[in-house]
C-alpha cells in the first residue's frame, strides 16, 4: 500500500512538473524596442504566424510596437532561424502587460491580427533601372506578393487583394519624364515599347489615356474596401493623373502631339485623394511634374540635417495613425526621390498628416480614408539611400535591419490584419 502511495505521488509530482512550462510560459513577447535585432523580419515573423491562423496581439506603443502570441510549434524555431529577438513569458506576465496598457492614462492599446493580407504590387514585368523600398523589404522579412500590372488592373483583377503598392511609378504618362537626361538608353526606349503596346492591347489610343484608366481602377479598388500604399513619384503623379482625367496634358515626345495649353485651369482638384490647387509643370524636359514636390533650393535640406517627426495619436482613440507610426525612433532620417515631400499647403484638410518636417513646410507620411478603404503616401524612394539614383546597386537590407524608415512601409503591410475596432475621434 505504501508503495502504490509514493508510486502515485511521484506519478503526480512527475505531472505537475511537465506541466509547469506551458504554465509558466505560454506567451511569446517580441519587443520592437531597441533591443531587437531584426525589427524588419519581426514583422515577417507575425506574417508567418498569420498564415498558420495563429492571432498576433499588435502591443501598440507598448516597447516600440511589440508584438505577442500564445506559443505555438515551430514559433521559436523561425524567430531563432530569423535573427529576431524574443522572451517566453507567462500567463501572469503577460496579464500584467495586458493591465499596464489598459490603463486609461497609457497611451497604448492592443490590436488584434488575424487575417492574412493578400499583397499586390503594381509593377512592370521588366527589369527597371531603380529599386523599390517595398519590393526589398518584402523580400527580406519573408512577406509573399503578388506582381501585377496595367494588364491585369484593367482585367478587374484589384478585388483579389486587400493591399497594393505602386511601384516608382508616372501615372501622367510621361514616363518619369525622363526624356531630357534618358531618350537614348535602351531601358528607356524598352520602357515606351511596352507601355504604347499595353495601351493598344487594351484599346487605348494613348499610353496616358491607359494610365488615367487604371487610375480610376485604383481609386475605386480603394472605395471599396482596399488598402493602397504608394511612394515616391506614385504618389502625386497619381493625384495629377485623377485631376487631369480627360485633359491632354502630355506634350509631343510622350505621345505625338501638344498638350491642351489649357489643361491648368481644366484640372479637378475633386477627384484627387490627397491633393488640391497644385500647379502643374508644364516643361516637357523637366524632371518634375507639379509643386506639389517641394524643391532642394525650397528645402535647404541635405544628408546631414534632413530629418521629419512623427506624430504621436491616441492608441485607444486614433488606433489607425498609431498602427501606421509604430517604430523605435519618432525622429526619421530623410530620404529623396523625384518625389521627395509634399507641400503641406497643398494637402487637403481630411488628410492625416503623419510625418512632418515642419520647419520647411512639407509633409513626408500621409494618410486618408475614401469610401470603405484607405489610401497611404511616403515620400522618397529609399528609407536607407539618400539619394538613390538610376542605376544604383539595391540597398543591402542586412546592413539595415532595425531601419525605423522601412518599418513605416512595413506597419502599413500589416495594417489590413487588424481586426477593425470603431474609431473615438
Amino acid at each position: 500500500m505504501l508503495l502504490k502511495r509514493l508510486l502515485l505521488f511521484l506519478l503526480v509530482a512527475s505531472a505537475g512538473l511537465a506541466a509547469a512550462p506551458a504554465a509558466r510560459a505560454n506567451h511569446v513577447l517580441i519587443p520592437m524596442d531597441n533591443t531587437q535585432k531584426e525589427c524588419l523580419k519581426a514583422y515577417g515573423v507575425a506574417f508567418w504566424l498569420l498564415q498558420r491562423e495563429v492571432p498576433v496581439d499588435w502591443l501598440l506603443n507598448y516597447r516600440g510596437g511589440a508584438f505577442a502570441f500564445e506559443t505555438v510549434a515551430g514559433a521559436e524555431n523561425e524567430l531563432a532561424v530569423r535573427g529576431v529577438s524574443y522572451q517566453v513569458i507567462s500567463e501572469a506576465q503577460y496579464t500584467g502587460i495586458l493591465q499596464e496598457i489598459a490603463d486609461p492614462n497609457a497611451n497604448m492599446d492592443v490590436m488584434k491580427l488575424e487575417k492574412v493580407p493578400k499583397i499586390a504590387v503594381y509593377t512592370p514585368k521588366g527589369k527597371q533601372p531603380w529599386d523599390d523600398a517595398v519590393t526589398m523589404v518584402l523580400a527580406y522579412a519573408e512577406i509573399p506578393y503578388t506582381q501585377l500590372y496595367d494588364d491585369e488592373v484593367l482585367k478587374g483583377e484589384l478585388p483579389k487583394y486587400d493591399w497594393l503598392h505602386l511601384h516608382h511609378e508616372d501615372f501622367t504618362g510621361e514616363y518619369g519624364k525622363f526624356y531630357a537626361t534618358y531618350r537614348n538608353y535602351p531601358w528607356y526606349q524598352q520602357q515606351v515599347r511596352d507601355a504604347e503596346a499595353a495601351a493598344k492591347r487594351n484599346g487605348f489610343a494613348k499610353v496616358s489615356v491607359m494610365k488615367g484608366a487604371v487610375a480610376t481602377k485604383m481609386q475605386e479598388f480603394i472605395a471599396g474596401g482596399g488598402f493602397l500604399f504608394a511612394m515616391c513619384s506614385a504618389t502625386d503623379s497619381y493625384d495629377i493623373a485623377l485631376a487631369g482625367l480627360g485633359i491632354d496634358m502630355v506634350e509631343t515626345m510622350y505621345d505625338g502631339d501638344p498638350a491642351d495649353p489649357a489643361a491648368q485651369s481644366k484640372l479637378n482638384f475633386n477627384r484627387c485623394l490627397a491633393f488640391q490647387n497644385f500647379q502643374l509643370e508644364r516643361n516637357p524636359y523637366e524632371y518634375e511634374y507639379s509643386n506639389i514636390d517641394m524643391q532642394p533650393r525650397e528645402r535647404g535640406l541635405g544628408e546631414q540635417n534632413d530629418y521629419f517627426s512623427l506624430f504621436t495619436y491616441s492608441a485607444k482613440y486614433d488606433p489607425v495613425p498609431t498602427m501606421l507610426c509604430q517604430n523605435h525612433d519618432k525622429t526619421i532620417h530623410g530620404f529623396m526621390g523625384q518625389t521627395t515631400a509634399f507641400r503641406k499647403s497643398l494637402i487637403k484638410s481630411d488628410v492625416i498628416v503623419m510625418g512632418e518636417t515642419k520647419q520647411t513646410g512639407e509633409a513626408r507620411y500621409i494618410h486618408g480614408t475614401l469610401g470603405k478603404g484607405t489610401w497611404t503616401f511616403y515620400g522618397g524612394h529609399d528609407p536607407e539611400d539618400y539619394q538613390h539614383l538610376v542605376g544604383e546597386e539595391p540597398t543591402d537590407l542586412a546592413l539595415h535591419p532595425n531601419s525605423p524608415g522601412y518599418r513605416l512601409i512595413l506597419n502599413n503591410i500589416l495594417f489590413p490584419a487588424a481586426k477593425k475596432k470603431k474609431q473615438k475621434t
